[in-house]
């Protein structure tokens, strides 16, 4: 299979398009013949080697850890799904090596749901990461109809998909982001607010009484700002602050979970969800796309590898 690699830490300069061979299928497992793969900054940071603390890595190392596609072959005990399905997955094993950037990937029952059958391939292969790592943080501090929400970095990948998420559940929602993101959070449902100097006062105009609970997507000093106009300062959740439990919040990491992915593709089938698409690359241009996820950051939608295409 066709697969992008590198033989050693390295970045966008050193991913090479290779020929490696299919991956084993473990007992649990499933090989999925990749249609597309969402290109998120961790996948650099693993790459490079920063996460090297926290995640064992294998050499040649194929990056991305989401994707959309299609089931080709089961392992022993594998029933979840028939061959042919359609299906979206957050493929994270205990390390790094067989990821998402190939034509195929095998992936354990756990990481996957079903595809939202009205998205396409692109689309798709951009909901898994960002939406459990959405929901999950929603999920960890009870969000429910009656609160008001403060979302830092609203407008961002993980923030669009929160605003949506938490606004399902009858949330009222604040939203941080630059003033050029301010009518497009208008329309997930979200009311904007200019992040920066002066973010607690500005929080307080709109609810004076203060926010329900906040969900941290942005970083700098979002945890701190945060725990200043919470009713409960407990009630923060952060995916950008490592230090957020010292601060007396939670930190929020994702993880693969079936239920909690097809609940989410649930959301996106019905029309609750969006995710916006910037640019799509074929895989031999993975390079070219993580240039673009530092050329410009903070850019509207998401990166995603065309595989279909290739």
């Amino acid at each position: 299979m066709k697969a992008i690699a590198l033989p050693r830490y390295g970045g966008a300069d050193d991913l090479e398009l290779t020929d490696q061979p299919t991956p084993a299928v473990a007992p649990g497992e499933f090989l999925v013949r990749v249609k597309a793969a969402g290109v998120n900054p961790g996948d650099e940071k693993i790459a490079v080697g920063t996460l090297d603390g926290i995640m064992v890595t294998h050499f040649p190392l194929i990056p991305g850890f989401e994707m959309s596609g299609v089931v080709e072959a089961r392992g022993f005990g594998a029933t979840e799904f028939e061959i042919g399905d359609e299906v979206i997955g957050f493929v994270v094993k205990d390390w790094a090596q067989n990821g998402t950037y190939a034509e195929l990937v095998s992936a354990p029952a756990r990481t996957l749901a079903r595809k939202p059958a009205s998205w396409d391939w692109l689309h798709s292969a951009c909901l898994p990461l960002n939406g459990l790592t959405a929901y999950q943080a929603i999920k960890r501090i009870n969000i429910d109809e009656s609160d008001t929400v403060l979302i830092h970095g609203a407008a961002g990948g993980v923030g669009t998909l929160a605003v949506q998420i938490a606004a399902t559940r009858g949330a009222h929602v604040i939203g941080t982001a630059g003033e050029r993101n301010h009518d497009y959070l208008r329309e997930l449902g979200a009311t904007p607010i200019t992040y920066g100097e002066g973010l607690a006062e500005r929080v307080r105009e709109l609810a004076p009484e203060g926010v329900d609970a906040a969900l941290d997507f942005y970083g700098g000093d979002a945890v701190a700002v945060s725990r200043k106009v919470l009713k409960d300062p407990a009630r923060v959740a952060s995916v950008a602050d490592i230090t957020a439990p010292e601060q007396g919040g939670q930190l929020v990491w994702a993880r693969a979970n079936a239920d909690e992915l097809t609940e989410v593709a649930a959301l996106a089938e019905s029309g609750k969800l969006s995710v916006p698409v910037n640019r799509s690359f074929p895989l031999e241009q993975a390079a070219d796309a993580w240039r673009m996820l530092h050329a410009d950051s903070r850019a509207r939608g998401r990166i995603v590898l065309d595989i279909e295409a290739a």
